[in-house]
């Protein structure tokens, strides 16, 4: 059975990475979807596609992972949301999402749907995540050691602080 899991992982967190372990132990393959990947370069997705594909591969590297990792871009049309996830990623089984309205869009399209259990949302959570790099607090403890990484290849501390800069007129 495949499973598939859809968010923004702005960045891919321990929280992420706790939902796709609990995800594992009941499916034999997932397909992530990195959705809005359209969207980068700003305070709230200051990551491109390509390098939130890359943060979950190189965390799920390894042999006993069947992990499919897609880009999924929004659509802002709701009623054909579906359909693209399925024409876009490898076919699944279940779907899983605590998101009240990509919940009831997978409903409503006949397929299976399953919660995934929250891992210490108030420290987990990308938003909080991206307040600390700004802000220049520990971050480092809450994301796996392959996404610091990245996030250092690509300078991305630097990318968020210039993002976030505001300017007064």
């Amino acid at each position: 059975m495949r499973g598939f899991f859809v968010g923004r992982f702005q960045p891919f967190h321990l929280g992420h990475r706790s939902f796709v372990a609990d995800i594992t132990a009941e499916v034999d393959e997932i397909v992530i979807g990195v959705g809005s990947a359209q969207a980068s370069h700003t305070v709230d997705n200051p990551f491109t596609a390509g390098e939130r594909v890359e943060m979950i591969h190189r965390t799920m590297a390894g042999p006993e992972n069947s992990t499919f990792v897609v880009p999924i871009e929004d659509l802002h049309r709701n009623a054909v949301w579906v359909s693209h996830v399925t024409a876009t990623a490898p076919s699944f089984d279940v779907a899983y999402s605590n998101n009240p309205l990509v919940r009831r869009l997978f409903e409503e399209a006949g397929l299976e749907v399953r919660g995934v259990r929250l891992y210490r949302r108030d420290q987990y959570s990308g938003t909080e995540i991206r307040r600390r790099i700004i802000g220049g607090d520990p971050w480092r403890h809450l994301v796996p050691d392959p996404v610091a990484s990245v996030i250092d290849d690509i300078g991305a501390v630097d990318r968020l602080r210039t993002v976030s800069e505001r300017i007064d007129e």
